[in-house]
């Protein structure tokens, strides 16, 4: 899951990358309004953590431009701001959620992984695929009820594929999932992490769309 962070506290920012790096997520960081803007109009990403109090172009605005342009990617504000009207005004103008600093991170993760589930239509966290069972956040995975061990990376991937059973991600899409800016990409390491999660579970997990990407496919009857 691919998080971008737009938070010009250099301290917090820092602190909050780490933290969600730490909990598997992959994280960009940005410090205004109108990178912010631009980023999410170009890249792939699963969710915005917006603080409001930014240079160049403030948050409201950012959120209010993207609704406008009917990116319904879910937004989390992250601001001091705690009046009720200032709370009002971050949810109608489309935020999914407002939280004040400061905060807790456990709170922080908790909301989240609700706001994701949420915009992908599930009401509980435990995602199963036939004999798959894949705990997002606790990052457990269970085949045949066995635990199987899988990298930060591998587990993002299997996430990403099998939330969505059928559709087909392009590889592009999958590599932005996976890696942040700055981060070296070998030409391979996607095809390495699919090779990885087929021998940990069994060949025709993922199947490969020539050309275009990867595809876990839908099981009769789930």
């Amino acid at each position: 899951m691919r998080i971008l962070l737009v938070e010009d506290d250099l301290s917090l920012g820092d602190g909050l990358c780490v933290a969600l790096r730490r909990e598997g997520f992959t994280a960009d960081w940005l410090t205004d309004g109108v990178q912010a803007l631009q980023a999410v109009a170009q890249e792939q990403f699963d969710l915005v953590i917006l603080d409001l109090g930014l240079p160049r172009m403030d948050g409201i605005t950012v959120l209010t431009k993207l609704r406008e342009k009917s990116i319904d990617i879910p937004v989390l504000v992250l601001t001091a701001r705690d009046g009720i009207e200032d709370r009002v005004g971050g949810l109608d103008a489309g935020a999914d959620d407002y939280v004040v600093k400061p905060f807790d991170l456990v709170e922080i993760i908790a909301r989240i992984r609700a706001i994701v589930r949420r915009s992908k239509g599930r009401a509980i966290s435990v995602i199963n695929h036939g004999e798959i069972e894949l705990q997002p956040d606790s990052m457990q995975v269970k085949y045949k009820d066995q635990d199987v061990q899988l990298t930060r990376r591998e587990f993002a991937l299997l996430s990403e594929l099998i939330s969505r059973p059928g559709h087909v991600y392009t590889r592009d899409a999958l590599v932005q999932s996976l890696y942040g800016w700055g981060e070296e990409v070998e030409s391979n390491a996607l095809e390495v992490h699919v090779h990885h999660l087929r021998k940990k579970f069994y060949s025709e997990l993922i199947r490969t769309i020539r050309g275009v990407g990867y595809v876990i496919e839908k099981i009769a009857g789930e």
